[in-house]
């Protein structure tokens, strides 16, 4: 079945690399406790190795001078009034008031010192945070993704990062979801339209390869 879709989609058009460009930026996308603690109702049990993989994305970007961009769904007030029919959907959102514990980043990946920390409302990294008009700004033309959840935010912001004009790179094991299903059939979708599902060792490779450096006026 599986390579009958993939003959169908290629006969289509689908699944051509966007590609890698010459200044990458590494966008890691709620990195949280909610995610990583099993006393959290968002728990993912694939969260720990996307943990670590999303941190060596984050090592080989500071190692070549490439930005590392932290996102974390943020609520200083109530969800229902920042984000509210987001919010009537999942009401899980809760998890991510100000001072709820779950809110904050794990032990194994966190923001470090010069990292980018963009909060927002809404799936997308790039909704109404500017985070478009700073990664431009340094440069950049090459998004590289891990997160959660493949499904939602890191689903949202890839789309995003290409409808933006960057060349979005999913690092296959850098990112979890709830369920194989999901997880793989969004995979698949990105992959085919949107981004280049790639593995964790391209990645680290091209990261480590050396990035550009800052554009200057």
């Amino acid at each position: 079945m599986a390579g009958r879709l993939d003959d169908d989609y290629a006969r289509a058009g689908f699944g051509r690399r966007v590609g890698w460009g010459l200044r990458p930026a590494v966008l890691l996308v709620d990195a949280v406790r909610a995610y990583a603690d099993p006393a959290s109702h968002l728990y993912l049990r694939t969260a720990e190795p996307a943990l670590a993989a999303m941190a060596a994305l984050a090592r080989a970007a500071r190692a070549a001078g490439a930005p590392v961009v932290f996102t974390a769904v943020h609520y200083a007030g109530d969800p229902a009034a920042d984000a509210p029919h987001f919010h009537r959907k999942v009401p899980g959102l809760d998890a991510f008031r100000a001072g709820s514990p779950y809110a904050d980043f794990t032990e194994v990946c966190r923001p470090a010192d010069g990292d980018l920390l963009v909060r927002k409302h809404y799936p997308s990294a790039f909704f109404a945070t500017g985070l478009d008009r700073w990664l431009a700004g340094q440069g950049v033309d090459t998004v590289v993704v891990g997160g959660f959840s493949t499904s939602g935010c890191v689903r949202a912001s890839a789309l995003d990062a290409l409808q933006y004009g960057f060349r979005p790179q999913v690092v296959r094991e850098s990112v979890a979801d709830r369920d194989p299903g999901p997880h793989e059939a969004n995979l698949f979708d990105l992959d085919s339209k949107y981004a280049d599902v790639i593995a964790l060792e391209e990645a680290l490779g091209r990261l480590s390869s050396g990035a550009a450096p800052r554009r200057t006026p």
